[in-house]
């Protein structure tokens, strides 16, 4: 099993690239099955999920050439589709494939997905909205079985609830179906935009008509295209924060901070100084830390990929803050580490209470999720001596060459088996 050792106190100074998206990169990856011509996407970030989703699309016949920089999906033989659990089972985002080969084959058997054990993901939200463009569908030993007997077909749909997964599977599905759809009460994640702006730019029609309301002009076809991802706002919120937290630096270049409004307002509610340029975010971490309350929403509320490493932040804050998650049933898992480091956090229900005013104390530890993996670490960097974190398997599903990343800016880390 692969650890980290993170030494502190650190205090973080430089200059930080981010990486692509990821939350964007694996829509869009699953939407290039609805082409049979070339697709060069840029800008990828080379993590764990991607390559998982590459692999997926290869086991469903697509053709892919990466040099690194551009990646080359070629569909023109793609055949298949059946998507295997052995594929599925690390990441949720393989639920996505579902949407596009319907549209293409009429037909589909996909894994139920997996991913981190942050609380139920519920697929019959696609499931349904699906059904309502023609399919049928049955859950047998873990798959769904799926058909579209007369082919997809157009339709009005509201989601019951804001779903990040089924606006994005059902935008990509009913991009091939016959007619028109509309898609209310949709989330509105700028990494759905940057799904919106692909599948318009190889022949799709997609058009946001109001603020979470989106038309659907069915094609028959969809062209050749080269198109680079956007930058990832989880990657470049939790640097930001961890600035905040040290007391750091940083220049993080590469991002829009439009996209970032809500998690740089908080930041400055709680005393960082932050400076916006265009494509560029400069902060400065104060030495006292305000205490605030938050509430994990869809965006552009504060979004709960962001919602442990700010619990880091507020145990360094004045007074007692309190965090309410509102998406995940599942998502202080990360709790029991930071106390395990002197943090002060207690929970009931979805609602955290944390102490100010902690020192804490390196530790061994285990990481549970994806962003609880990141959150110990900037516990760490806070922490005299040598804090060794487990399980970072999840870590690299999502944060691009972090290790290089946190080195380049003044922190000592080391990754060992």
């Amino acid at each position: 099993m692969k650890k980290l050792e993170v030494f502190g106190v650190a205090k973080l100074k430089g200059q930080i690239k981010i990486s692509g998206s990821k939350n964007a990169s694996l829509p869009i990856l699953a939407a290039t099955l609805l082409s049979n011509k070339k697709i060069f996407l840029t800008n990828l970030p080379r993590v764990k999920d991607i390559e998982t989703m590459l692999l997926l699309l290869k086991s469903l016949g697509s053709i892919i050439e990466d040099n690194k920089k551009v990646t080359t999906i070629k569909n023109n033989k793609q055949v298949k589709s059946f998507a295997s659990y052995s594929l599925v089972k690390t990441m949720r985002a393989g639920i996505l494939v579902l949407g596009p080969l319907l549209a293409k084959f009429g037909k589909a058997k996909v894994s139920l997905p997996g991913g981190c054990a942050i609380g139920t993901r519920p697929v019959d939200i696609h499931l349904k909205a699906l059904s309502k463009l023609g399919v049928k569908y049955k859950i047998i030993q873990g798959y769904v079985h799926a058909n579209a007997p007369k082919g997809l077909i157009g339709a009005n749909i509201r989601f019951p609830k804001i779903s990040v997964g089924a606006t994005e599977n059902l935008i990509i599905a009913a991009s091939l179906a016959k007619g028109k759809t509309i898609l209310s009460n949709c989330a509105i994640e700028p990494e759905i935009k940057d799904l919106v702006n692909f599948l318009n730019k190889i022949g799709c029609n997609v058009k946001w008509i109001s603020k979470r309301k989106v038309k659907i002009e069915g094609v028959t076809k969809v062209s050749q295209s080269n198109y680079q991802v956007m930058p990832d706002r989880i990657e470049a919120g939790t640097y930001l924060i961890a600035a905040a937290l040290t007391e750091g630096n940083l220049k993080i270049i590469g991002i829009d901070p439009k996209i970032i409004n809500t998690e740089i307002n908080v930041l400055k509610k709680i005393g960082a100084k932050i400076i916006q340029k265009k494509n560029e975010i400069s902060i400065w971490g104060s030495k006292k830390i305000k205490n605030i309350n938050i509430r994990t929403s869809p965006y552009p509320g504060f979004p709960t990929d962001l919602q442990a490493q700010m619990m880091v932040l507020l145990c360094k804050a004045n007074k007692k803050s309190y965090i309410r998650e509102e998406i995940f049933e599942n998502r202080f898992m990360h709790v029991a580490e930071l106390n395990r480091m002197g943090a002060k956090i207690s929970v009931v229900g979805n609602k955290a209470t944390i102490e100010g005013n902690i020192e804490f104390k390196a530790a061994e530890l285990m990481a549970t999720d994806l962003r609880a993996s990141v959150s110990l670490i900037l516990a760490a960097l806070v922490s005299k001596g040598k804090s060794v974190i487990n399980r970072i398997y999840h870590l690299d599903r999502g944060y691009e060459d972090i290790e290089k990343k946190l080195k380049k800016i003044g922190v000592k880390i080391k990754r060992f088996n």
